[in-house]
């Protein structure tokens, strides 16, 4: 770490965007510093252990570097595999382990204070996602242990009583691998149905399981409160279901703090910051976002497809400043 350099751009977050950002400011010769307070695509691989992605391996790359794998749809691991590729075939200068607590605008720079010191820079890029950040779950009860919001594999929850809740993607993909792992699972859903946007090869199976019976479904249901043996439920199934585990699958949201402190316009509807879509950046000069988090709560608007051009945006604009 040389502290003492002032960069051309500091990137915060070595998701997929971060790195595309690294890749094109190294391309056109700029100094930069990518920071990141985990790993190289730290939320990628926290990711559930089987999880299948929707894009295929063509959608993903960065850098020109080919992505190949020996299926049509690529696992968690590939992906991890291949970005941590790309920034060893361009030697990304990348300090992990270095999160970023403040960023301060001086007279004609930035001060990013980490944990480990601070850094200058003259424009600072955003690329922080919203993984670490679970939308709010303000349920009595909510504290407990047995309520989780991150899921990894399915295995140690076999013959439990699991709940999860939630009508979308994830809820219903672990719905399904806890169930043909043991476990007794029902889903819980504020809607009156599973959510339209539940992938087209996955909607088939939880539909046959619940009518079955094998999974069960509570729609117009919410939970009121959870107790250590069961929860109380109401709505359309109001009352008490026994029950050991509970999964949170209702969504993540960024966390916009260091912007808004910075002075970036915040959309309290969406939670998105204001930018220019052709530059990514901001409403204060030098300071721009890229990935998920320029779409604030709608983090389904941007994803690695289109979260990775962000870079050549970011570079091309402070090139041409």
């Amino acid at each position: 770490m040389n502290q003492n350099t002032k960069h051309d751009v500091i990137i915060v977050g070595a998701g997929p965007s971060g790195l595309a950002c690294a890749v094109e400011a190294q391309k056109h010769g700029l100094t930069y510093l990518l920071l990141d307070k985990g790993s190289i695509v730290d939320a990628i691989r926290r990711f559930p252990v089987n999880l299948t992605f929707f894009s295929t391996p063509e959608l993903l790359e960065i850098g020109n570097i080919p992505f190949i794998v020996p299926t049509f749809r690529p696992t968690r691991t590939d992906i991890v595999r291949y970005y941590h590729r790309v920034a060893k075939e361009f030697n990304l200068k990348i300090e992990s382990g270095v999160e970023v607590t403040s960023v301060e605008r001086r007279d004609h720079f930035f001060e990013v204070i980490a944990n480990n010191g601070q850094y200058t820079c003259n424009n600072v890029v955003f690329a922080t996602g919203y993984f670490d950040n679970p939308n709010p779950f303000d349920v009595p009860g909510s504290n407990l242990a047995k309520v989780l919001r991150y899921y990894s594999e399915p295995y140690v929850y076999s013959g439990k009583r699991v709940a999860v809740v939630g009508g979308k993607n994830s809820a219903v993909e672990i719905a399904l691998e806890l169930f043909r792992n043991g476990s007794t699972v029902t889903l819980i859903h504020r809607g009156p149905r599973l959510s339209e946007g539940v992938k087209y090869w996955i909607l088939p199976d939880i539909e046959n399981r619940i009518k079955a019976g094998e999974i069960t479904a509570l729609f117009e249901t919410r939970v009121r409160e959870i107790k250590t043996a069961e929860l109380i439920l109401e709505g359309k199934h109001a009352g008490p279901i026994p029950n050991d585990v509970v999964f949170v699958m209702i969504g993540y949201r960024p966390d916009n703090r260091l912007l808004e402190k910075l002075g970036v316009t915040i959309d309290p509807p969406t939670l998105a910051p204001l930018h220019n879509p052709g530059t990514m950046e901001t409403n204060v000069a030098g300071v721009y976002v890229a990935g998920s988090i320029a779409a604030g709560r709608f983090n389904n608007k941007i994803f690695i497809e289109n979260g990775r051009l962000h870079g050549a945006l970011i570079i091309s604009s402070i090139i041409k400043k």
